[in-house]
């Protein structure tokens, strides 16, 4: 049977308890009920902390179908979607220690169609990123990814036939010795160091490359890959808390081209996005600040701006900010970088998020996250209002 979603129901002949809810609703934040019963689920709203300000989310737990028998999701590197709403994801093919020699890890990459069905999987992990990273699918469709822990970018075929580009050389870092051991030199014009995303300009077909968690730069090529500009260094603390532009503390996890033509740069650790025009011109910060996301008792004290998306408006009216330390999505002002809301708990329930490390948001303003390592979930919020 089919899960499905619906509101709890308060009684009509109480009508005080009825406003009382409904106050408290207005109250809640990241609030989220789930009850399994006979085989249906049932959800309330997921809201922002301002209702008023940003769109609401609720959790799908009917997407995605279960995959084929034997299959384990494993560690997701990242989620990307298509012009048909087709949401592409990359795995990492590891599954948990319990799980080997039980599943078969999952394919490099599964499309899955709107409704949650799988409608193709590829890909030779021989001849992909050694840690597979994030993707991004351009406007002709094609497929892109990049690869920490190796040195590569590559472009393929919608349906992953055929690779149509590759820039830098596999197991080739730009490091003094060429390993992913040695020291950055963030200066090759041939080769990357552990990226981790590629944003492909609209426009001109320009390739913009986050590199990465080895070099501390963003990079960009003409369409045939060959190298045009490069901006960032490695930044220290006090150059981070300064708001200093153009500097990244680690790793440079993100690259995204909005509708404003400028470009967003995910500075991990340093809890903030960084914009620039697409010259490398620093425009300014968006910070996503947390009191919790570099505490010293954790494993996953991994810093705020993992991964962003844009609502699908014209004006991208909000930025959603996904922060694997906390375990949350952030709704923001994408104009103003005001934190207008946030959705999402810990823990290991559907619904809860445990490392979310990529999202990104469909036609219809949904959202899609997928999680590494330990969590190793892939999720569907629906947008509820826009």
């Amino acid at each position: 049977m089919r899960p499905l979603v619906a509101f709890l129901k308060i009684p009509s002949q109480q009508v005080m308890q009825r406003k009382k809810a409904a106050i408290m609703r207005e109250k809640c934040s990241g609030l989220a009920v789930a009850v399994v019963a006979a085989g249906i689920a049932v959800a309330a709203f997921v809201m922002p902390a301002s209702a008023a300000e940003g769109p609401q989310f609720k959790y799908d737990a009917s997407w995605p179908k279960p995959l084929p028998e034997g299959w384990v999701l494993g560690a997701v590197g990242s989620v990307c979607v298509d012009a048909r709403d087709h949401v592409f994801v990359v795995t990492r093919g590891e599954p948990a220690p319990k799980e080997r020699g039980l599943a078969t890890p999952a394919p490099a990459i599964m499309e899955f169609d709107p409704e949650g069905n799988i409608v193709n999987s590829w890909g030779n992990r021989a001849v992909m990123a050694k840690t597979a990273h994030g993707c991004f699918i351009d406007k002709d469709g094609n497929f892109w990814t990049a690869g920490n822990n190796d040195g590569i970018v590559q472009k393929y075929t919608h349906d992953g036939s055929k690779m149509l580009l590759q820039i830098g050389t596999k197991g080739v870092m730009d490091s003094a010795d060429g390993t992913a051991t040695g020291k950055a030199l963030n200066a090759s014009r041939t080769s990357l160091f552990k990226p981790t995303q590629v944003a492909v300009d609209p426009g001109n077909g320009d390739i913009y490359v986050s590199d990465g968690y080895g070099n501390k730069r963003v990079v960009v090529f003409d369409r045939e890959g060959k190298y045009l500009r490069q901006w960032g260094r490695q930044a220290t603390q006090a150059e981070t808390d300064a708001g200093v532009g153009g500097v990244f503390l680690s790793p440079v996890h993100c690259v995204v081209i909005g509708n404003d033509g400028l470009v967003y740069v995910c500075d991990r650790l340093g809890d903030r996005i960084e914009v620039f025009d697409k010259q490398g011109n620093f425009k300014r910060n968006i910070r996503v600040e947390s009191k919790t996301a570099h505490r010293t008792n954790s494993e996953n004290a991994v810093g705020t701006a993992g991964s962003i998306g844009f609502s699908p408006d014209p004006a991208q009216t909000f930025m959603y900010v996904a922060n694997g330390a906390d375990n949350v999505i952030h709704v923001l002002d994408r104009a103003t970088g005001k934190v207008v809301g946030k959705f999402g708990r810990p823990g290991n329930q559907p619904g809860d998020l445990t490392d979310p490390h990529w999202i990104a948001v469909n036609s219809k303003g949904d959202i899609i996250v997928g999680e590494v390592p330990y969590g190793g979930k892939l999720q569907m919020w629906r947008a509820v209002k826009n």
